[in-house]
């Protein structure tokens, strides 16, 4: 049998789970091996009597725990588990849910799968061979596990290479990987309950192993899985992948094409509902309405991370106003590009026989297609690198403490972090 390390530190993000606990931490202490010291964290939003009902249970406990009740839940059940992670001493770092659905007894297997196999990350999968996942309550989420494991592993193909169950909340992972992602400029950035998924794109760990294994049924509470969840779990895809510039640039271009749609429909309305409006006027109204349109996406998806670095209103008006400063660049840019070298300094252009374009000029659709691109690459820049300041997440997990002190025998371990 492969030899465990001395140490391991396991995380249980919790979130209205007081029913569950008992079972949870007695199920882990009878999973413990002899010699291994093993000390669990629990990192929680609950709004009931959670924290009470771990207070209680961690007096009768054999190893430590450590109860971290967060004042808000920023990030989710995700950025719970960061923040866990900063509460951990061990090598090794478990993640599992308080509702039962993940085995316990299952914990010390992954850990012993990972020091035999060498590697950084063990997950345990519903969909390796030999796992099940019956546990999931009907069709309808069947079908929602299994779509957005496919939208996973088609975004991130490289990162996910090797995973089944890229979506799975179960899973143990070397601290060393973790301190490597916070090494990292924008550090962890969890958002919502897929935090394997943030680990793997963002820690890249060495070497990835799985351990198949039966999905269980909810032994108390209810489902934390809601169309709320849906929606984060979106927006956390498109953080992860607008990470790389080249990404965001695709992104945010194709959400610039997407604002044609608001852009011409107000112009529709404006033509149809005031005839006598002139249409340079209409089309600056109706161009509002694209920009607006492109704000809202950008600065709810693309930029999530980075919105603190100004207020709404002002995000908006500046973002606004590099908008319409587009319009106004283009066609003198493309102007200047079709002229080229024929414009006599301090005079008109020299005009030519039709057809003539002169020695150095462009003609108007080239000219026009690069111009637009031109202005749109300043744009990006702009928006990227001074409205939006990509500056380091401010969830990334901090140091641990050195060392977890003994329980009292009356109390769970205080929060070391506070």
């Amino acid at each position: 049998m492969t030899a465990l390390p001395a140490h391991v530190s396991i995380v249980v993000p919790t979130f209205n789970e007081a029913d569950n606990i008992p079972a949870l931490l007695t199920r882990i202490g009878a999973a413990v091996p002899d010699g291994v010291r093993a000390e669990v964290v629990f990192a929680d939003d609950s709004t009931d009597h959670t924290c009470e009902v771990i207070e209680k249970e961690a007096a009768h406990c054999p190893f430590p725990v450590v109860l971290h009740h967060r004042p808000a839940p920023a990030g989710g059940l995700g950025g719970a588990v960061v923040e866990g992670f900063a509460r951990t001493t061990a090598p090794w770092i478990v993640v599992i849910d308080a509702d039962l659905q993940h085995p316990p007894e299952l914990i010390f297997e992954l850990i012993a799968r990972g020091e035999s196999a060498g590697t950084e990350l063990v997950v345990a999968s519903r969909y390796a061979a030999g796992g099940d996942r019956s546990g999931l309550a009907g069709g309808y989420r069947k079908l929602v596990s299994s779509s957005s494991t496919l939208l996973a592993t088609s975004l991130f193909p490289r990162a996910l290479s090797g995973l089944t169950d890229p979506m799975s909340g179960f899973f143990a992972i070397r601290r060393t990987a973790v301190d490597r992602a916070a090494a990292v400029d924008e550090g962890l950035q969890p958002l919502g309950y897929k935090i394997l998924l943030e680990l793997a794109v963002r820690c890249r760990p060495r070497g990835i192993a799985e351990v198949p294994y039966a999905f269980g049924e909810r032994h108390a509470g209810a489902s934390k899985s809601t169309a709320k969840e849906g929606v984060r779990f979106l927006r956390h895809l498109i953080t992860l992948r607008t990470a790389d510039p080249r990404a965001r640039a695709i992104v945010f271009g194709m959400i610039g094409l997407s604002g044609f749609v608001p852009n011409l429909a107000l112009l529709w309305l404006l033509t149809v509902t005031v005839p006598g409006l002139p249409y340079a006027p209409a089309e600056i109204i109706a161009n509002q309405a694209g920009l607006l349109w492109n704000f809202a996406l950008i600065d709810s998806f693309v930029y999530r991370n980075q919105r603190r670095h100004h207020r709404r209103t002002a995000r908006l008006l500046t973002f606004a106003a590099v908008g319409n400063a587009d319009l106004v660049a283009r066609i003198p840019l493309a102007a200047l590009l079709i002229a080229g070298g024929d414009t006599p300094t301090g005079g008109p252009p020299t005009p030519r026989p039709a057809g003539n374009r002169g020695g150095g000029g462009m003609p108007p659709a080239p000219a026009t297609a690069l111009s637009m691109a031109i202005v749109f690459t300043a744009r990006f820049l702009i928006v990227d690198r001074w409205l939006y300041r990509r500056l380091r997440a401010r969830t990334t997990p901090t140091a641990a403490p050195a060392a977890v002190p003994v329980p009292d025998p009356a109390k769970p371990v205080p929060d070391p972090l506070g």
